[in-house]
C-alpha cells in the first residue's frame, strides 16, 4: 500500500526525436482512398450527416466530423478513460487515474480487441482510423496525450453515460488505502469547478440524471408512438450527428464525445432514451484477509484461502520538472477491486467488467427496429448504469430498467458491504428480461422515468408492483419530477410533437413548491408579531400566497421560491443525513417554522445584496452563457448572456438548468441539465424536433458556437433533417473527410 515516486528524465534522444524529420506516415494514401468513399454533409445548424457505404466507412466519417467540432472533448474523454489524466492535468488527477487503472488494463483491452468478432474489430479500426486520419490532416492540432489512437482503445469507454459506474468508487477513501496524501489533493466531484460555499453551509448538488417519456399512438393525435430524449448532463457533452450505411445503419442523436455509436437518439424505425437508474448493481464485499509469513496476503471464502491478486500500477504524470510517475502495488480478489477501509477491513467492489460486450451492445441497439430485435440486443446484459425509453413505428413503447441486475440472495442487505467470507453473498447471473420490472404497452397509453424507482413508470394501476421484486432491484424512490410527470401525462390525449415539448417536456409546474410553499405561509401566519422575521418577511410572503408554483422568467415568486428552498435546503441536509431521512422529506416534515422564516429571511437578504432588490425576476438571474470551448468555462457577469425561463430539477421542472452564482459573478450561470433534447414522432416517416444546448461547435466565434442560444432559453425547436431530401436548401458543406 506504498507508493514510489521515482523522476524519469525526457533525455535527450527524445529531443533530438522532435527536432528529425519526421517520416511520411504510410497509412495516409489508404485513409484518402477510403474518404473519397465517405460523405459529409453539415446542415445549417453544423450538424453532420455522414455517410458511407459501410458501417465501418461511415464510423470512420463520424470520427472524423466529431474530431472537427471539439477534438479537446473527444481526446479528454478518452484520456480519462484510460487513466491518463494526470498526464494532461499533472498530480491532482492521480488518484482518479488509478481509479480508472484498477478496471482498465491496456494490455487486457488489447487482447480483447483481438478475440473481437470481426465485424466489431473493423469499427473499432475504423475509429481509429478516422481520429488518426483528422490528426494527419491538421497539423496545428496538437494532443494534449494521445498522439496515435489504437483501435483497443475504443473498448476502454464502452458506453456513453456521462458517470459511468467506475466513478461510483470514492477517491478520497481509495487515497487513504493507497498511499499517504499527495501535496495536492483530488477532487471527488469530477472535472467541474466545485465553487466556494459559506462556512457551516452545506454545498447544493444538482440532481443529475434525465427524463424520458414515450407515449402510445392511442394518446397522440396522429396515432403514432412518440419518444422525448431530454438527458441531463453538463452541457457540450455530446456531440448531434446522423450516421448512415448501406449496411442498414441510419442513427441519429446525441453521441458522447469520442464514441462510435448515438447513444440517445433514434433510427427510422426506433428509438432509445436512457436515464441513469437506481438499481443497486454494484457490491462490496469485507474481504477476510490473511497476512503471510511471507509477507502476502489470502482471503478466505467459505472454507477456501484464496491468493490476493497483486499487481504494480504505475500513473505517469506531468511537472514542471521532467515527467514523473508514482507506482502502486495494488491489490484484487475474483469479485474485484480493493478501493478501501471499512473498521479496519479491506473491502472490495464488483461491478460489470465487459467492455467488449458492452460496446457490441451500445452500436447494435442503434441499428435495432423492431421490439423483438431490440430485446435480443438486450440478452447481452451490459447496459448496466442506465433504464431506457423506447418506442417504435409499429406502435410499442417500453419502459427497461436496467439491463445488468447480477441476481443475489434477497436475505442481505446489498446497500452496504457485504460478508465476502460467505458463500451466500456470491453474484449467480442476472435477472432475466421477465424478471426485471419492465413495462412494455401498458393499457395507458404512456411510460415515463425521471431516475426515480421504476415503480411508477405506468402511473397507478400499470406499473410493476415492488413487492414482486427483490430489493435489490432498486435502490431509490419517487421524485418531484416522477410526481410532475405522473401529472402532465395521466389523461393526456391528441399529443403532437409541439404538444409534446410544449405542455409535458416544458410544463412549468414545480410540484415540489407545491408542498413547500404553502408551510412557509403557513409557518409566517403562526409566527407571533413580536418575532421580527415576521415583518421582515412580510411582502415576500404576500407575493408567494398567491404563486402558482410556476416558473417564468418574468416570474419573481420563481426567484424567492428558489432562494428560500436553497437557503433551507443548505441549512438542514447535514442533520438530515446524520438522521437518515432524504433531505426533501426533511425539508416536508422536520424542520420549524423559525427555520422556514430565517430562510427566507436569509433570501431575501441574498437577492438585495445581489441585485439592488428582491423583487427580481428570475430570467434576470437564470443565464445561459457561453464564451470559451474550455471545458470547465469561465463566466463574466459583463459579458452577453441569455435569460433561461427553466430552473434547476430540484425542485420538480422536468426542464432542468442546473445554474449557481460563480466567483465574481452574481447572475447564476448554467453548466448542467437540458443538453441535447428532442421529440420524435415514429410511422411510415420518422419526424422528428431538437435543440442542442449553445450550439454544435465549439470554436468561439463560429456560426454555430452559440447560434442555438435563444432557442434553448425558450424551449423553441428546430426541424430535423432525417431524410437525405430534407437537406436539401438546408445544406451549408457537403465534402470528404480530409477536404
Amino acid at each position: 500500500m506504498k507508493k514510489l515516486i521515482v523522476a524519469v528524465a525526457i533525455g535527450l534522444s527524445a529531443c533530438a526525436a522532435q527536432t528529425a524529420p519526421q517520416p511520411a506516415n504510410p497509412q495516409l494514401e489508404t485513409w484518402k482512398r477510403r474518404a473519397e468513399g465517405i460523405t459529409i454533409i453539415r446542415d445549417d445548424w453544423g450538424v453532420p450527416h455522414i455517410y458511407g457505404k459501410t458501417d465501418a466507412d461511415a464510423v470512420f466519417g463520424l470520427m472524423y466530423a466529431q474530431a472537427e467540432d471539439d477534438f479537446n472533448r473527444v481526446e479528454t474523454n478518452f484520456i480519462n478513460s484510460q487513466g491518463r489524466l494526470a498526464e494532461a492535468e499533472g498530480e491532482k488527477e492521480i488518484w482518479r487515474d488509478l481509479r480508472m487503472k484498477l478496471f482498465i488494463d491496456p494490455a487486457d483491452l488489447q487482447k480483447k480487441y483481438t478475440e473481437s468478432p470481426q465485424w466489431l474489430k473493423a469499427l473499432m479500426d475504423s475509429w481509429a482510423d478516422g481520429l488518426n486520419f483528422y490528426l494527419a490532416t491538421h497539423p496545428n492540432v496538437q494532443p494534449r496525450v494521445i498522439k496515435k489512437f489504437e483501435p483497443w482503445m475504443a473498448l476502454s469507454f464502452s458506453e456513453g453515460s456521462i458517470g459511468g459506474d467506475i466513478e461510483r468508487v470514492n477517491l478520497a477513501q481509495l487515497e487513504a488505502f493507497y498511499g499517504p496524501p499527495s501535496p495536492t489533493k483530488t477532487a471527488q466531484a469530477g472535472f467541474g469547478e466545485t465553487g466556494s460555499t459559506p462556512v457551516g453551509v452545506e454545498p447544493l448538488v444538482e440532481p443529475t440524471g434525465s427524463n424520458g417519456i414515450a407515449v402510445a399512438g392511442a394518446n397522440t393525435a396522429s396515432g403514432k408512438a412518440m419518444l422525448l430524449i431530454n438527458p441531463h448532463t453538463s452541457f457540450f457533452f455530446r456531440e448531434e450527428a446522423q450516421v448512415v450505411s448501406e449496411e442498414g445503419l441510419n442513427a441519429y442523436g446525441a453521441l458522447t464525445w469520442g464514441q462510435f455509436f448515438v447513444y440517445q437518439g433514434f433510427n427510422d424505425k426506433a428509438g432509445w432514451m436512457h436515464t441513469s437508474s437506481s438499481v443497486d448493481n454494484i457490491d462490496e464485499y469485507i474481504e477476510a484477509i490473511t497476512t503471510k509469513p511471507d509477507g502476502s496476503y489470502t482471503y478466505r471464502v467459505g472454507t477456501e484461502e484464496r491468493p490476493v491478486i497483486v499487481k504494480k500500477i504505475v500513473i505517469p504524470y506531468k511537472s514542471d520538472t521532467p515527467t514523473k510517475q508514482i507506482e502502486f502495488t495494488t491489490y484484487r480478489t475474483h469479485r474485484g477491486p480493493i478501493v478501501r477501509k471499512a473498521d479496519g477491513k479491506w473491502v472490495s467492489v464488483r461491478l460489470m467488467e465487459e467492455p467488449v460486450n458492452a460496446l457490441i451492445q451500445s452500436f447494435s441497439r442503434t441499428k435495432a427496429r423492431t421490439l423483438a430485435e431490440y430485446k435480443k440486443v438486450m440478452d447481452l446484459h451490459t447496459n448496466s448504469s442506465n433504464n431506457t425509453l423506447y418506442a417504435n413505428a409499429d406502435g410499442d413503447i417500453a419502459y427497461f430498467h436496467s439491463n445488468f441486475i447480477p441476481k443475489r440472495d434477497d436475505s442481505f442487505d446489498w446497500t452496504k458491504p457485504v460478508d465476502g467470507s460467505n458463500p451466500k453473498t456470491e453474484w449467480n447471473g442476472v435477472l432475466s428480461f421477465d424478471e426485471s420490472p419492465n413495462v412494455v404497452n401498458p393499457k395507458n397509453g404512456w411510460v415515463y422515468n425521471t431516475n426515480n424507482y421504476p415503480f411508477s413508470a405506468a402511473g397507478p394501476g400499470n406499473s410493476p408492483k415492488q413487492s414482486a421484486f427483490p430489493k435489490y432491484v432498486d435502490s431509490g424512490s419517487e421524485n418531484p419530477r416522477g410526481v410532475h410527470a405522473i401529472k402532465v401525462l395521466t389523461g393526456k390525449k391528441g399529443l403532437t410533437i409541439d404538444t409534446l415539448i410544449k405542455d409535458v417536456a416544458f410544463d412549468s409546474f414545480q410540484p415540489e413548491f407545491e408542498i413547500l410553499i404553502p408551510q412557509l405561509v403557513k409557518a409566517h401566519a403562526a409566527t407571533p408579531a413580536s418575532n421580527p422575521l415576521k415583518a421582515k418577511t412580510a411582502d415576500a410572503i404576500a407575493v408567494l400566497k398567491d404563486w402558482d408554483y410556476r416558473w417564468g422568467v418574468s416570474s419573481v415568486p420563481q426567484s424567492v421560491a428558489v432562494f428560500y428552498g436553497d437557503n433551507l435546503r443548505s441549512s438542514v441536509q447535514a442533520e438530515a443525513r446524520k438522521q437518515n431521512i432524504p433531505v426533501g422529506e426533511f425539508m416536508r416534515s422536520k424542520v420549524t417554522s423559525q427555520q422556514r422564516l430565517e430562510a427566507l429571511a436569509a433570501a431575501i437578504d441574498k437577492l438585495t445584496a445581489d441585485f439592488g432588490k428582491w423583487q427580481t425576476p428570475w430570467g434576470e438571474i437564470n443565464r445561459f452563457q457561453r464564451n470559451d470551448g474550455a471545458i470547465v468555462q469561465k463566466f463574466d457577469d459583463s459579458r452577453p448572456s441569455t435569460p433561461v425561463m427553466f430552473p434547476s430539477a430540484t425542485y420538480g421542472s422536468l426542464a432542468s438548468f442546473g445554474a449557481r452564482a460563480y466567483p465574481g459573478t452574481k447572475k447564476w450561470y448554467g453548466t448542467s441539465g437540458n443538453s441535447f433534447v428532442a421529440a420524435v414522432e415514429f410511422g411510415d416517416r420518422v419526424k422528428a424536433k431538437a435543440v442542442t444546448a449553445g450550439g454544435l461547435n465549439s470554436v468561439p466565434g463560429s456560426k454555430h458556437f452559440n447560434d442555438q442560444a435563444e432557442r434553448y432559453a425558450t424551449g423553441n425547436f428546430r426541424d430535423v433533417y432525417f431524410y437525405r431530401e430534407d437537406l436539401k436548401g438546408h445544406t451549408e458543406r457537403e465534402y470528404k473527410p480530409g477536404q
